[in-house]
């Protein structure tokens, strides 16, 4: 869930929508140590598995490393104030390009 709605995401309109620019702009790296990285089978190299399935996930971190391309992730973390931040994003907002929560929606609805 996090390394889809987090504060940076963006999400684009169908004709404007390609394949790779939603890999690395709609997921997310997720910074982890060594030992979450091989409990969660690599699971925070989350762009370069939408990029491409088919990578093992033992070699997910060999990929980033040898593509400075998907080095410039954009990046959320197992921190409980980052995780939190994520779990209040509910609703893209396509006029500021961004998630809201739904204290914002409402907020946005009742000033309408």
């Amino acid at each position: 869930y996090a390394q889809h709605n987090f504060p940076t995401t963006t999400f684009n309109e169908k004709n404007d929508w390609k394949y790779e620019v939603a890999a690395m702009e709609s997921s997310s790296y997720m910074e982890m140590s060594p030992l979450m990285e091989w409990f969660t089978g690599n699971i925070g190299y989350h762009h370069i598995h939408h990029l491409n399935s088919r990578i093992p996930f033992y070699k997910l971190p060999q990929v980033m490393k040898e593509m400075p391309e998907l080095q410039n992730a954009k990046t959320t973390s197992l921190k409980p104030k980052d995780i939190i931040a994520c779990f209040k994003l509910k609703v893209w907002d396509p006029e500021q390009n961004r998630m809201i929560s739904l204290r914002e929606l409402n907020t946005q609805l009742q000033t309408a």
